[in-house]
């Protein structure tokens, strides 16, 4: 892998876009309630500390995906193929991966559509970005 054809300001750019698509998805306009009922989290539970810690780790995560998903696609990548690879990762890894683990731990089916539907999204627009911005 030729590690500098990788952009970092895509990279840090496209792990921002998947927390704004996040703020959007989990937020009250759309999977809040619902996310937060079949997770089975109390409001108590989400106003714990630690927030600094989680959102920094998360975004540490984003970054690790994007730079990934960016190498996976190199330096040629059309918008195309950017969006149908970040699509085809969200779907047959991320949301299968889940599937599994939501599967043994009896996980009800709404809660793995919400998340795995959120990575999809995500990972489609991040592949899309970092296949467009070279």
């Amino acid at each position: 892998m030729d590690a500098l054809h990788l952009n970092p300001l895509a990279i840090a750019v496209a792990a921002a876009l998947s927390f704004l698509i996040g703020g959007v998805w989990y937020s009250p306009i759309l999977f809040a309630r619902r996310w937060q009922q079949a997770a089975g989290l109390s409001d108590e539970q989400l106003k714990r500390g630690g927030m600094g810690r989680i959102f920094g780790l998360a975004y540490l995560c984003s970054l690790v995906m994007a730079a990934n998903l960016a190498a996976f696609l190199g330096p040629n990548a059309s918008v195309g193929f950017g969006l149908a690879a970040g699509a085809a990762a969200g779907i047959g890894w991320v949301a299968m991966c889940f599937a599994v683990n939501d599967l043994f731990e009896r996980r009800p089916l709404v809660l793995w559509l919400i998340n795995s539907g959120y990575h999809v999204v995500s990972l489609t627009l991040m592949g899309g970005l970092l296949a467009w911005w070279k």
